[in-house]
């Protein structure tokens, strides 16, 4: 008899975001695994979930993923959440979400917020189609590498990005994007949460006089 394997979205700020179904799961599911169980841990005890907490991050994929699908076998459900949004969007959770296809056993994805999304229904660029790359690199060649294409494509294209970078991506934007429309949308769901739009030199101006704070999506509209 195969378990199942359920991939959980969870609030990217606001708990309010969390659905009834994400949190039947949860209280469903014989065990979690968290990317942060501590983090997870405030969210359970928020809700009154009481379950079985196992930490599913980077540096533990390869081991647990194969102690997950020896659970599997023995008819076992897991519940993969991520700190936040949905697992294995630049998050833990693509190797397991895999190794549980190839294996057969059945993997529902519970819906919920995404940031990525959030960023471009908020940004007013041309939604579809659009490009998501992720993390924008650390190394600034590469960064700007990465820009000029994002601002040559057809289509809006979305990164993630560290409030310890904000200024120097949007030095490299001035340098290589002058003209390019940008939209930076950070703390989504959250209290402060703001969308700024502007060309990069215009949002660099600000944040120069503003220390970015916040997680932070880059959102650049095609030519």
């Amino acid at each position: 008899m195969s378990g199942k394997l359920y991939v959980v979205a969870t609030p990217i700020g606001n708990l309010e975001d969390i659905s009834a179904r994400a949190l039947r799961v949860l209280k469903e599911a014989d065990l979690i695994a968290a990317e942060d169980t501590r983090h997870t841990g405030h969210l359970l005890t928020r809700f009154e979930i009481r379950k079985p907490l196992i930490s599913y991050h980077q540096f533990s994929e390869a081991k647990r993923t194969a102690e997950f699908l020896e659970k599997f076998e023995r008819g076992e459900s897991i519940a993969l959440v991520s700190d936040a949004g949905l697992p294995g969007v630049s998050d833990p959770g693509e190797r397991l979400i895999r190794a549980a296809v190839e294996a057969g056993v059945p993997v529902e994805v519970v819906p919920g917020p995404s940031a990525p999304l959030l960023a471009l229904a908020g940004s007013g660029f041309p939604m579809v189609p659009f490009y998501f790359g992720g993390f924008l690199p650390v190394k600034s060649g590469q960064r700007r590498k990465v820009l000029v294409e994002a601002a040559a494509r057809e289509c809006t294209s979305i990164y993630f990005e560290s409030p310890y970078r904000v200024v120097r991506m949007l030095e490299d934007a001035a340098a290589e994007i002058p003209e390019a429309r940008l939209c930076l949308a950070r703390e989504l769901t959250k209290k402060f949460e703001e969308y700024r739009r502007g060309t990069a030199g215009e949002l660099l101006a600000h944040f120069k006089a503003h220390e970015p704070r916040g997680e932070f999506c880059v959102v650049v509209a095609g030519k």
